[in-house]
């Protein structure tokens, strides 16, 4: 779903991203300013804060993290052009959100490799799935006590409950 308008002679177009974060998560582009704002959905500093009681998904955060990549606009060698806005960290282009969906695909599948091997939740941490990018994103979030051990407890749930379907 989309929204389009204009502002101060911008004009700015809202795209719903369902299930990624929560069911209400938003990237804002900004046409002219060639700036997409991620909301959530994007950091340099954290990984993906997922809420499954709110609708939130893995799925859908790498569906949310390719349509930001779609609509970027890369200058020269994948780099520069569109500028990212990320919820937390420094501004991006779209080679950064190409890493950061690696890292969350990388991640979801050595953890489902983990589910289809009947892993336990506390062996799955205990394997530390995330470990070669801890140093990335696994940095505290102010006013929150999301961190990679939540990350990967919501990975595995939702990968879990996937593969008992």
């Amino acid at each position: 779903e989309r929204q389009l308008f204009a502002y101060n002679n911008e004009p700015i177009e809202m795209i719903h991203v369902p299930n990624a974060i929560t069911t209400g998560d938003v990237i804002v582009l900004f046409r002219k300013s060639d700036v997409i704002s991620t909301g959530e959905l994007f950091s340099t500093m954290s990984y993906p804060v997922i809420d499954p009681k709110r609708g939130g998904s893995l799925k859908g955060v790498l569906e949310g993290l390719n349509l930001v990549i779609d609509i970027a606009v890369p200058l020269i060698n994948q780099e520069g052009g569109t500028r990212i806005i990320p919820a937390r960290g420094r501004i991006s282009n779209e080679m950064d959100v190409v890493e950061y969906r690696d890292m969350v695909t990388i991640v979801h599948d050595r953890i489902q490799k983990m589910v289809a091997d009947g892993m336990t939740l506390q062996q799955v941490k205990n394997a530390k799935p995330t470990l070669d990018y801890d140093g990335i994103y696994n940095h505290p979030i102010p006013g929150s006590n999301w961190n990679a051990e939540r990350f990967v407890e919501a990975a595995y749930n939702e990968l879990r409950a996937g593969a008992g379907k």
